[in-house]
């Protein structure tokens, strides 16, 4: 994976790269709290001590990852938002905020785990840097829907996203099975509860949407 920090020849930043690669394989097999900092030394094959000179914990580590992947998925999602027209049909808009999340998975990996574990782990200074900058992409998309929705200005903007996250967040969650969820869904009495993260995203999206702007 390319890392958006890792884009020089500067060996630092091929190390962090590094790390960061051993780190989200971990994240994702294991999920945030069955990961540890010694771990992720151990997957990137640095000595504690090693990692030490390019991070401080896992929580900072965690972080990084996020706030690349948070970035790129922004960028894209933007340059998408831009092309549709003024009051463009919800249809319109909300397969377009699902494909975004799709062409992104590694960022749709690590969503569930922002909200479940990591809030709660880190300190005030990481978590006030990460959300300074988070806010201030945020801020870029609510111009963007309220273009497109001229309804949907400020607050309802920003309500948009938070509902849409957490929709987002839950039906990744439920869209990853094992064998054992397989074989359930597969029986006739399960065939209707099966998650469809594509078909449920959209739909909700959908309501959000004509919610807000008639709200």
């Amino acid at each position: 994976m390319s890392w958006k920090r890792a884009r020089t020849d500067d060996k630092r930043n091929e190390r962090k790269a590094a790390i960061y690669d051993a780190a989200y394989t971990l994240f994702k097999a294991h999920g945030y709290d069955g990961v540890s900092f010694n771990g992720i030394a151990a997957q990137a094959g640095f000595t504690k001590s090693n990692m030490y000179r390019y991070f401080s914990s896992k929580e900072e580590i965690f972080l990084g990852i996020f706030q690349d992947l948070f970035e790129v998925w922004f960028s894209d999602t933007q340059t998408r938002l831009q092309k549709l027209e003024v009051d463009s049909p919800t249809e319109t808009f909300s397969q377009l905020w699902v494909d975004a999340y799709l062409a992104h998975p590694e960022f749709l990996d690590l969503i569930p785990l922002l909200f479940t574990a990591l809030e709660r782990n880190s300190s005030l200074e990481q978590l006030t840097v990460f959300k300074r900058r988070s806010k201030e992409l945020l801020y870029m998309l609510t111009l963007d829907i309220a273009r497109i929705y001229p309804d949907i200005q400020g607050d309802k903007a920003f309500q948009f996203l938070s509902l849409s996250f957490a929709a987002t967040s839950n039906y990744w969650a439920g869209a990853t099975r094992n064998a054992v969820l397989d074989s359930v869904y597969a029986l006739d009495e399960f065939k209707m509860l099966k998650p469809d993260f594509n078909n449920d995203l959209f739909n909700s999206i959908c309501i959000i949407v004509k919610g807000l702007r008639v709200g």
